[in-house]
């Protein structure tokens, strides 16, 4: 998805009834900071909306249940951006996180995401070696990009973390196309310690 200006991305993630797009473009246009690129963010406000809207009507932004292996993996090769919960429906933690990916999934229409009861799914448990749950794998065009087994590398404590570090965790697997409830200063030190990953891999020469 092509990067779109921050003032228009903050009208949309600020919005609290995005089926409004008059509404959307009223807070564009009745800015007062806005300078002369006024049109152009009309027409990406409009534009980002429109594709909100055709994303939605595909259930995305939406957290759904999926009852069989087969469908799963029908959706996970067939979407560009994917989370799945494995669960068991009896497990607080699994509860616990569903609480979180529930609250994630309306903001980021971009990705697809879902849950499945492992008893569903013994073939993919196999393969997959999920043997802690919960479990949220990240699926980039088909590929696992990441895997969260129970709460782990979450939050500052073994037991309990926020909504914002789920998020952070996607977002650096690259299954979220930007922040929603991340703060601004979360962003700056992600893309610091990515920097700086970076240059480290610059260092490595074997």
């Amino acid at each position: 998805m092509a990067q779109i200006d921050s003032k228009v991305a903050s009208v949309l993630d600020k919005s609290h009834n995005e089926e409004d797009e008059d509404a959307l473009l009223d807070s564009l246009e009745n800015d007062p900071s806005l300078d002369g690129f006024r049109e152009q963010r009309l027409q990406q406000l409009h534009s980002e909306f429109t594709r909100a809207k055709q994303m939605r009507s595909q259930e995305h932004g939406t957290y759904v249940e999926i009852k069989d292996e087969k469908g799963l993996m029908d959706i996970t090769t067939a979407t560009k951006l994917c989370v799945v919960h494995f669960f068991k429906p009896d497990f607080n933690r699994c509860r616990i996180m569903d609480e979180h990916l529930q609250t994630l999934a309306p903001k980021h229409f971009d990705t697809r995401f879902l849950r499945i009861n492992v008893e569903n799914c013994p073939f993919l448990v196999t393969k997959l070696k999920i043997q802690v749950l919960p479990c949220v794998l990240a699926f980039v065009n088909g590929v696992s990009a990441d895997r969260i087994i129970g709460f782990e590398g979450l939050g500052y404590s073994e037991d309990t973390f926020t909504t914002r570090d789920l998020e952070e965790r996607l977002l650096r697997a690259g299954v979220l196309v930007r922040a929603k409830t991340v703060g601004s200063e979360v962003m700056g030190r992600m893309k610091k310690q990515q920097e700086e990953e970076d240059a480290d891999d610059d260092d490595d020469w074997d």
